[in-house]
């Protein structure tokens, strides 16, 4: 698989009555690809993957490469509990998918050589290649990642976690086995803060979860990003990034409720987010719409 631009992380629109609303994600999905992302990663962490279940899930990969259509590759979230991510794995690839983004197990914490059995496991449900979540329960080492890429099937690592000097030994480890054609992601919440950094390490690409509610805005930042513009950048970080990330610290799990508000203010009635995550307060809403106005402000000025 080659990505070439931000990843897309669609979050999944709930009806009234809280079930998937196929209709919206197709409008939402559509929208989003004409902002030319480097790729479409459905029912993983923006998409509540937390919250789905197995057949929602499959659901909502099924539609994301039926809209997709072949575009730029489409890579579907498998993880949690075991057997969930068995039953997952197989139904992405029955959809059609390109890959799977391997989430943390759920609850428990193994030995390495558990999370490389989890990540095995997953790999051999399926004949798609998978792409490591270095996140919360699954905090893989450098030697780790040495046996997992030993594995053609591994293709990518995504790290979540935002130690630099693990992530630094890790690209060097996959290095010296060989393997140039492993992609490497930052998976930190609002990426676009700690990118540069990233990018010094030898890690090129990130996720965007702004890109779901504002993709104007996350192409701007990641225009300014790979052109080695530091002041459009600055600006973009200083104007939007940055209060955004303040906003969302204030509540756990506002890195997906606020993205999902954003869009409701935009006028796509995506719905709620699930439980245990919950949305911003009217105040909060009314702050957000700020912070997305000073935002599209920046893109109108001499600045970006």
């Amino acid at each position: 698989m080659k990505f070439d631009g931000i990843l897309f992380f669609p979050v999944t629109p709930f009806d009234v009555h809280g079930r998937v609303d196929t209709a919206v994600l197709e409008q939402h999905l559509e929208t989003s690809l004409t902002h030319s992302p480097g790729g479409v990663f459905p029912a993983c962490g923006t998409g509540e993957f937390h919250a789905l279940s197995a057949s929602e899930a499959a659901g909502v990969v099924r539609t994301t490469v039926d809209v997709v259509a072949g575009r730029v590759p489409v890579v579907a979230g498998a993880g949690g509990p075991l057997g969930h991510a068995l039953e997952v794995a197989r139904a992405a690839a029955d959809a059609g998918a390109d890959g799977l983004l391997v989430l943390p197990p759920y609850l428990v914490g193994g030995p390495q050589a558990g999370l490389a059995a989890y990540v095995e496991a997953i790999a051999e449900a399926s004949p798609l290649p998978v792409v490591v979540y270095h996140r919360g329960t699954a905090v893989y080492s450098p030697d780790t990642v040495r046996r997992l890429v030993a594995n053609p099937k591994v293709v990518g690592f995504k790290d979540g976690v935002g130690d630099i000097g693990t992530a630094q030994l890790i690209v060097r480890a996959v290095a010296e086995e060989g393997r140039d054609d492993v992609a490497f992601f930052n998976g930190l919440l609002t990426a676009e803060l700690t990118q540069a950094a990233y990018r010094g390490i030898g890690i090129p690409l990130y996720s965007s979860a702004a890109f779901a509610m504002a993709p104007d805005i996350a192409n701007a930042y990641y225009r300014a990003y790979v052109d080695g513009d530091e002041e459009r950048r600055l600006a973009l970080v200083d104007g939007f990034y940055a209060p955004l990330v303040r906003l969302r610290d204030e509540t756990p799990g506002f890195g997906v409720s606020l993205i999902k508000a954003g869009l409701r203010l935009a006028g796509l009635p995506v719905g709620s987010v699930r439980p245990p995550l919950v949305d911003p307060t009217p105040e909060q809403e009314e702050r957000l719409a700020g912070i997305l106005a000073s935002g599209r402000a920046l893109l109108e000025s001499a600045a970006v």
